[in-house]
């Protein structure tokens, strides 16, 4: 997983709250539109693990969206663990589960995480290298169960251009501080869901010039 960035002002910054929460403004401006895109292409029931939960403003939208789903957060990092859990205390949500630890760019996850009816990831691919960023969709599409869906969310690349000014100062100031990370590129993700097996469903154009990509395990 990513180690710490000093992200620019153009990131998520997430400001501590009461009870351990943590608040990302970016969270909850683009929470509708994710939960738009997830319950348009989420079976109605079984599990979901959320990869890289962050504050876990998310993890609660989604379950409160999504009460069919037995939601399993998970982040590498402790405080964001504990904000995740703490948001679903302070929700009253009973179907998601403690937040796990989960370095989702190291191989042979999926085979402790296995038969998942869905696995969602926002705001992580930019943040990682080409090589983490193969092994998380390998991972996430051996963890899936036949039928199963994998939704990608974030900032990404059309065809090797960004398409707006903050995103080219954004791409620009991540690649300055690890030149292995930055946004990467549609078709290439394309490529990368089709060499793991999994069929597109649809690439999805979301609010802020981001990106949904939707893919199912054959089954």
């Amino acid at each position: 997983m990513p180690k710490r960035l000093n992200l620019p002002d153009s990131a998520s910054v997430a400001t501590p709250g009461e009870d351990g929460r943590l608040h990302a403004p970016s969270a909850e401006r683009n929470a509708g539109p994710i939960c738009d895109l997830v319950a348009a292409h989420a079976p109605e029931t079984g599990t979901a693990l959320e990869i890289a939960s962050g504050t876990g403003q998310h993890s609660v939208a989604l379950a409160r969206r999504l009460p069919g789903l037995a939601w399993q957060p998970s982040d590498i990092d402790a405080d964001r663990r504990a904000s995740v859990d703490a948001w679903a205390r302070s929700e009253g949500l009973s179907n998601v589960a403690p937040a796990i630890p989960l370095d989702a760019t190291h191989p042979g996850w999926a085979a402790s995480h296995g038969g998942q009816s869905l696995v969602f990831l926002s705001n992580l691919l930019h943040l990682i290298s080409e090589p983490e960023a193969r092994i998380l969709i390998s991972e996430a599409a051996q963890a899936l169960a036949p039928g199963g869906i994998l939704i990608l969310y974030g900032p990404f690349l059309r065809d090797g251009e960004t398409t707006s000014d903050g995103d080219t100062r954004f791409d620009t100031s991540l690649r300055a501080q690890d030149p292995e990370i930055g946004y990467k590129d549609d078709w290439d993700v394309i490529d990368w869901l089709h060499e793991n097996f999994l069929e597109l469903v649809q690439v999805v154009e979301m609010p802020a010039n981001n990106l949904g990509f939707v893919a199912r395990r054959p089954g």
